[in-house]
């Protein structure tokens, strides 16, 4: 399969769809597919609820059944919408940023930790967690207070917010730490500097993952 790698921001913030792209640019081969990177302008600006998890998921899906020319697809939200059903409608690669953003720490690291961007986040990833049967690695998960995807990477204040969070994982036993939002990454060095230990952006790792698997 010679298309792209089509990585999907499944809001519609259009700066977070930016800092996916500026994330994943220096990953590109100079030979082999490339990154081509969008968003569903129908979906929420933030992946909140479920309620959203489930449109966006929908969203997802659909959007990849209309990409036959594409080498893989990544599910760029930490939820992993769609992942599943994409799975059933297309025969390419298909990866969630959860999944590989978590696989990802556990290769750095004994436990690994995740900033979510809200409370209520929490219980979605446990269940995605459990399914993949490593709740024995995860030193914990803790939430900002429930903030947009795009303030979570541009927003000094948050930044302040996630740093401290990043701290309590460090002292709960985290040697890496997941970053739960692709809008995290304009953080991610900044955090791995302050922090002093793995910080992993998901979209990168699943942007890896996904180069992997098609060559």
């Amino acid at each position: 399969m010679a298309g792209p790698i089509l990585i999907v921001n499944p809001n519609s913030s259009a700066a977070v769809t930016e800092g996916i792209r500026k994330a994943v640019a220096h990953m590109a081969p100079a030979a082999g597919p490339g990154f081509e990177v969008t968003d569903l302008p129908a979906s929420p600006a933030t992946i909140a609820s479920a309620a959203d998890v489930a449109l966006a998921g929908m969203g997802f899906a659909d959007l990849v059944a209309t990409r036959p020319d594409a080498a893989a697809f990544v599910s760029g939200c930490f939820s992993d919408p769609g992942v599943e059903l994409a799975r059933e409608r297309v025969r390419q690669p298909v990866i969630g940023i959860q999944e590989a953003g978590i696989l990802s720490a556990m290769a750095r690291a004994d436990l690994f930790g995740i900033i979510a961007l809200s409370p209520r986040a929490i219980g979605r990833h446990r269940v995605r967690v459990r399914a993949m049967g490593v709740e024995g690695r995860m030193a914990g998960e803790v939430a900002l207070p429930g903030v947009s995807a795009e303030e979570s990477g541009l927003s000094d204040a948050i930044y302040d917010q996630t740093r401290a969070l990043g701290r309590e994982l460090v002292a709960m036993g985290a040697g890496a730490i997941v970053l739960g939002c692709a809008g995290m990454a304009p953080r991610r060095a900044a955090l791995q500097d302050d922090l002093g230990v793995a910080v992993i952006d998901p979209v990168q790792a699943a942007a890896g993952m996904a180069l992997g698997a098609v060559g």
